[in-house]
């Protein structure tokens, strides 16, 4: 998937509204933040092979570190000790950890089988790339539920922060369309180098999300705690 992991970050602003949106995006994207990182450096593999599946032309033929669900767990363990180090916040330490493994759940949705669940362990998939229509209407159901979610619990404090929201979630769209319906990368080194893009949308996502602020109660008080740590 690709909207889908947004969506979960999103929504989990809701669970966590103490964290920052970037740190959000970054723990259920960090699969996919890693990835590009492990492919440049040789350790994982990918074959491009054109109408491979109707939603994506990749064959992943290796990479047990980023996107293995146990590898993804012990990840996630340590991104929750370092938020808890650095923030001492219990809750929102483990919510952020948790993110992590979403990563494989949604992906073990979309993809065949191609997901491990441990480093040269059997691979499983439920094969939602085989089909163009289901995939696009599920990666924006679980989107514009997380874009709702989000709404629902935050307000922008000015005008930066609607701006830089819409902008980051019209930008993330047109992404995902132009993926789906545009050629596919003429090879896995400049598909490495294009993913490292997704890099800039963590600190996008922490610009947005400073700009905003938790909606009020009924009672006049925030709903949540202070945001933006």
């Amino acid at each position: 998937m690709f909207l889908g992991h947004f969506g979960v970050a999103l929504a989990a602003k809701k669970a966590a509204p103490k964290a920052s949106l970037g740190t959000l995006v970054f723990a259920a994207q960090f699969a996919d933040l890693l990835w590009p990182l492990l492919l440049l450096a040789g350790f994982e593999r990918v074959n491009i092979v054109p109408g491979l599946l109707a939603a994506s032309p990749f064959d992943f033929t290796s990479y047990p570190i980023s996107h293995s669900l146990v590898a993804q767990l012990g990840w996630g363990s340590i991104l929750c000790a370092v938020y808890f180090f650095a923030r001492r916040d219990a809750k929102t330490a483990l919510i952020v950890g948790g993110l992590v493994p979403t990563h494989w759940v949604l992906d073990f949705i979309a993809h065949v089988p191609d997901m491990p669940i441990y480093p040269g362990g059997t691979k499983y998939g439920l094969g939602m790339w085989n089909s163009l229509p289901l995939t696009i209407i599920v990666e924006f159901v679980v989107f514009a539920a997380g874009v709702a979610m989000y709404l629902k619990c935050t307000r922008a404090k000015d005008r930066t922060g609607n701006l830089a929201l819409w902008s980051l979630l019209g930008l993330l769209a047109v992404l995902y369309v132009g993926s789906e319906f545009g050629p596919p990368p003429p090879n896995v080194k400049i598909l490495a180098e294009s993913a490292l893009a997704i890099w800039l949308i963590v600190p996008w996502a922490a610009w947005a999300d400073r700009h905003r602020e938790p909606r009020m109660t009924e009672g006049g008080t925030g709903s949540h705690g202070r945001v933006g740590h």
